[in-house]
């Protein structure tokens, strides 16, 4: 039987390597988290009306469904400096919850001190969140607008350290930036990239 087109099987180009790594950022709060990688961000902001156990259930719903996919997760840390805030209590659960989430599903995960976020990300421990907003766009080329910008830029710069530890830095920031990284806790290296 003869064919009545002479058909060939398309080619596909097929790039071998590993895949870029996934790194997402969380800037974990009660009222408003921001989540964010280097393409994009998000928040998530629970209604008012919510406390207590259903609160922390929706949250982890939906800070689960970000960060399932990620070979890296960067967490910010405690601030300790804000005495004045309530919830410290279910903010602290919170943020022992995801960890164990992404310890249970063999997720790396590092933690980064507020103030080692501020130095690596806008050159000042002490950076104020307007400063952070300025860093992101004239050093990563980011904007932030609306209800969630400050959690989504503070996520964002997350996802940034992480990139940076990674040795695929988002941006160029000077050395004196950049040794911010050895006052974050890591995890193992070849647990990030055999994912």
């Amino acid at each position: 039987m003869t064919a009545l087109f002479d058909v060939e099987a398309p080619t596909t180009s097929t790039v071998v390597g590993p895949r870029p790594a996934l790194v997402i950022g969380g800037d974990l709060s009660l009222r408003c988290t921001g989540i964010g990688s280097a393409e994009w961000t998000d928040y998530i902001k629970p209604k008012t009306a919510l406390r207590g156990h259903p609160r922390l259930a929706f949250l982890m719903q939906e800070i689960g469904s970000f960060l399932k996919a990620a070979d890296l997760v960067v967490l910010e840390g405690a601030s300790f400096g804000h005495g004045g805030q309530g919830g410290h209590e279910e903010l602290a659960g919170l943020r022992i919850m995801v960890q164990h989430w992404l310890w249970r599903r063999e997720i790396p995960y590092a933690v980064v001190p507020p103030s080692t976020l501020k130095l690596y990300f806008a050159g000042h421990g002490a950076a104020s969140k307007a400063t952070m907003r300025a860093a992101a766009e004239q050093t990563f080329g980011r904007t932030f607008e609306g209800p969630g910008a400050a959690d989504e830029c503070d996520a964002f710069a997350l996802a940034a350290i992480g990139y940076e530890w990674l040795g695929r830095p988002l941006a160029s920031v000077p050395d004196r930036q950049r040794a911010a990284l050895a006052g974050c806790q890591w995890p193992d290296r070849e647990a990030v990239q055999a994912r």
